[in-house]
C-alpha cells in the first residue's frame, strides 16, 4: 500500500511525569506514516480521493496541546486513534514520537515511543437458543456496535440450526458478523465476554443451553493460542452452522491455517 509522511512535526507542550515538565514545558517532534491507497488521487487529481496531510498535521497539533498527559506513550496512542477514526481512507498508522528534552542525566539525541496500529477486520459467531433468541442475537450486534472503536460492517443471515454436542436443548439461532475493529483479539474477546455476562449468559453445561453465544472464528490473517483465546477458532471448520453464515459474508477468507478458503472449507464439510 502506499503511505503519506509527516516527519518532525515540532511542538512545545507540557507532557511528562515530572512537575517542572508540565509547568516548563518541552519539545516534542512527531512523525506519522499513513498506509492508503493514493491510486485514485494521483490519476485524477482530486484531493477528496486522498488524506489532507495539512489537516492531519493541525489535528495532531490540537490533541497534543489540549492537556496533558504523564506519558508520549499516551500521546502515540490518542494520535493514532484519530487518525484511524477521523480520517477514513487511513487503514494504518505508524506514530513516532521523540522527547529530546527528556530529564535524562546523560547525553542523548532523544528518547522515542513508536508504535502501529490499524484497523483489523474479524469475524464473530453469535448463537442463540434461549428466550426470544432473535431479539437475543439482535441485542448482541447493537452491543457490539457500541463497542469503542468498532464496527460491524457485514451481517449474514439468521439461520436455525440443530444443537451440537449436547443435544438434549431446543433448537439454536445462529448468525455470523465482520467488525472492523481497533481493539486487539485479546481485548476484543475480553468485551464480547463482557457482552455475554450482560445479557446473563451462564456457564453450566458445556455446549448446553444459552441465551447468547459470541466467538471470534478468525481474526485478521493471526494465528493466536494462549490461555483465554485460540484463532482462528479450533472448532469452526467442523461445524456447519458456522461456516454456512460466515460462507455468506466471506466465502474467499482464508483460513491462516488450513490455507483454504471459508468456500472450499464448507464444500469439504458437506463432502463429510
Amino acid at each position: 500500500m502506499d503511505k503519506i509522511i509527516i516527519e518532525n512535526l515540532e511542538l512545545i507542550a507540557n507532557h511528562g511525569v515530572f512537575k517542572e515538565e508540565k509547568f516548563l514545558g518541552q519539545k516534542f517532534i512527531i512523525s506519522v506514516e499513513m498506509t492508503t491507497d493514493t491510486r485514485k488521487a494521483g490519476k485524477t487529481g482530486d484531493l477528496s480521493s486522498s488524506t489532507h496531510y495539512g489537516f492531519v498535521a493541525d489535528d495532531i497539533e490540537k490533541l497534543f496541546l489540549s492537556e496533558s498527559f504523564d506519558l508520549i506513550e499516551t500521546c502515540a496512542e490518542k494520535i493514532a486513534q484519530m487518525i484511524l477514526t477521523k480520517y477514513k481512507l487511513i487503514t494504518e498508522v505508524k506514530v513516532t514520537i521523540k522527547k529530546p528534552w527528556a530529564p535524562i542525566k546523560k547525553h542523548f539525541d532523544f528518547v522515542a515511543v513508536e508504535i502501529t496500529r490499524k484497523w483489523h477486520t474479524a469475524y464473530l459467531s453469535l448463537g442463540s437458543n434461549m428466550g426470544d433468541k432473535k431479539a437475543n442475537l439482535l441485542e448482541a450486534i447493537e452491543n457490539i456496535k457500541k463497542l469503542e472503536d468498532t464496527k460491524v460492517t457485514k451481517v449474514s443471515t439468521i439461520l436455525e440450526t440443530e444443537p451440537y454436542g449436547y443435544t438434549e436443548q431446543d433448537m439454536f439461532l445462529n448468525a455470523c458478523i465482520e467488525v472492523k475493529t481497533l481493539l486487539t483479539a485479546s481485548e476484543l474477546i475480553e468485551k464480547l465476554l463482557e457482552i455475554e455476562l450482560l445479557m446473563g449468559r451462564k456457564r453450566i453445561i458445556k455446549w448446553g443451553p444459552r441465551i447468547i453465544d459470541l466467538d471470534i472464528l478468525l481474526f485478521d490473517n493471526d494465528i493466536i493460542n494462549t490461555e483465554n483465546l485460540t484463532v482462528p477458532h479450533p472448532y469452526m471448520c467442523d461445524r456447519m452452522f458456522v461456516l454456512e453464515p460466515l460462507f455468506e459474508i466471506a466465502p474467499y477468507v482464508i483460513h491462516p491455517i488450513k490455507r483454504a478458503s471459508i468456500m472450499e472449507l464448507k464444500k469439504l464439510l458437506e463432502e463429510k
